[in-house]
């Protein structure tokens, strides 16, 4: 009887060992190694505290945390409309442990800035396309505007407004510029350097109003801080039924919605990008991220690296154009 459970025992041994064998084996034919298992992931947030990138990263951290089995570190690095932080990532090693959350200004960057410190095609990988969302162009209620009618029928009038955005050359500010541009009016840009301050400016009533994503404004909007007065898709948003879009507002044709990437270094292997891409597109699925996000307004993309190439490749066309036909420049 001991002489079987003897062998019973090697066997269910030798068992485990091969198991153990094959998950390696597994591990190595996937190209990815010991990735994820050798120390923290850095995730960059490219803007600083408090706008709607550090907090699409700080959702995304404990869902990928959790898919990976790995702490992942959410890092603000803002300035210059998210270069800075997308710097940092591209001089981190490409061995699948930085990565960073970029806004809708990276597709916007190459023609917007005389010398960017990468190259944004062949430096960077794309990984994932989180998601895609309106921006609201709100008042603040110091400025007395109550809705959109009201500032375009003022404005006409030859009233001067001015509107803060996250920086120079991001969405925000391009949107409102190219509105602005169509109707005549005269607009005085404002800009910030993450959606943090902007918001808090606008809440105060340092400038009139204020462009920024559905995800940013939603909560400022919720506790009456400030007033929505237009989206800036082409269908309203679900969870502001009664604000208008720019389209259906006099200007057919209007639709410019922010986004939300996540990027790697251009080297990373692209074992370690599919299989980080993987885990993103599952913690999306995740119900407690994907409701959080929907309740600010973000639709949820996902899938290949290749849906955020081919994304990014279409904004820089389409807002570049609009930058260098309108001698649109940022030093920083």
């Amino acid at each position: 009887m001991r002489h079987l459970f003897n062998q019973i025992t090697r066997a269910l041994s030798m068992g485990l060992i091969l198991c153990g064998m094959s998950s390696l084996a597994l591990a190595a034919d996937s190209g990815v190694g010991t990735w994820p298992t050798q120390k923290p992931i850095r995730l960059i947030a490219v803007f600083p505290a408090g706008g709607s990138v550090d907090q699409v990263a700080r959702i995304l951290a404990p869902a990928l945390q959790a898919e990976l089995k790995q702490n992942v570190i959410v890092e603000n690095v803002g300035g210059a409309s998210g270069v800075i932080g997308t710097a940092a990532m591209t001089r981190a090693e490409p061995d699948g442990y930085t990565f960073a959350v970029v806004f809708d200004t990276h597709g916007v960057n190459p023609s917007l800035k005389d010398k960017l410190p990468y190259d944004t095609i062949k430096d960077i990988a794309p990984v994932s396309l989180i998601g895609t969302s309106p921006m609201v162009l709100v008042a603040s209620k110091a400025s007395g505007i109550k809705t959109f009618k009201q500032l375009v029928e003022e404005s006409k009038a030859g009233k001067k407004f001015s509107y803060g955005s996250i920086g120079i050359g991001s969405l925000g500010h391009l949107a409102i510029a190219r509105l602005a541009k169509t109707a005549g009016f005269d607009w005085i840009h404002v800009p910030y350097r993450g959606g943090g301050p902007l918001m808090q400016d606008v809440l105060g009533g340092q400038v009139p109003l204020g462009i920024g994503s559905q995800f940013l404004v939603m909560p400022h909007i919720e506790n009456g801080g400030v007033v929505p007065l237009v989206i800036t898709t082409a269908k309203r948003s679900p969870e502001l039924p009664n604000v208008p879009t720019v389209a259906e507002s006099g200007f057919p044709g209007f639709n410019a919605p922010a986004w939300w990437g996540l990027l790697a270094p251009g080297k990373t292997p692209p074992a370690i990008v599919n299989a980080m891409n993987a885990a993103v597109n599952k913690a999306l699925k995740n119900p407690a991220v994907s409701e959080k996000f929907k309740a600010q307004g973000i639709q949820i993309v996902g899938g290949s690296p290749e849906v955020l190439g081919d994304f990014v490749g279409k904004q820089i066309a389409i807002w570049g154009k609009f930058v260098i036909e309108n001698n649109i420049k940022d030093s920083q």
